[in-house]
């Protein structure tokens, strides 16, 4: 059964992508902070890592940074709902080209659907085989 490690300070995004990836036949565990994630992943290899990039405390282009030093190779998606570039903040690089940076496999706008996500864990952990 291939696994996936959601991190992620949003209790309801945590639930629901663990709801959406058991139904799809992974082994889904959480985490509710970069802290707690990068602990998980010092435990056990991940086929696919899903983090939240604007959490409190060590943010999520620190925990793909570390999640990095582990496991190079690592399938990590970089989700994020807020919208850099746009009209509320036009001086702020994307959050895509920041994670890509920081050593993400791809991104992922949030709110996502289920679909959306399981195309996201499937291309990453292809790009990563």
């Amino acid at each position: 059964m291939a696994s996936a490690l959601i991190i992620d300070d949003d209790d309801a995004v945590r639930r629901t992508a663990k709801i959406i990836l058991e139904a799809n036949g992974f082994d889904a565990i959480t985490a509710e902070s970069g802290m707690a994630g990068v602990e998980a992943v010092k435990q056990r290899q991940f086929d696919v890592v899903i983090v939240d990039l604007f959490m409190t405390g060590i943010d999520g282009l620190q925990t793909t940074k570390a999640v990095r030093e582990h496991y190079p190779r690592m399938p990590i998606i970089a989700a994020s709902g807020f919208m850099f570039g746009g009209g509320n903040c036009p001086e702020m690089p994307e959050f895509e080209s920041m994670a890509l940076e920081a050593g993400a496999t791809l991104t992922l706008y949030k709110p996502f659907r289920a679909n959306d996500l399981m195309q996201a864990v499937h291309k990453a952990i292809e790009a990563a085989a």
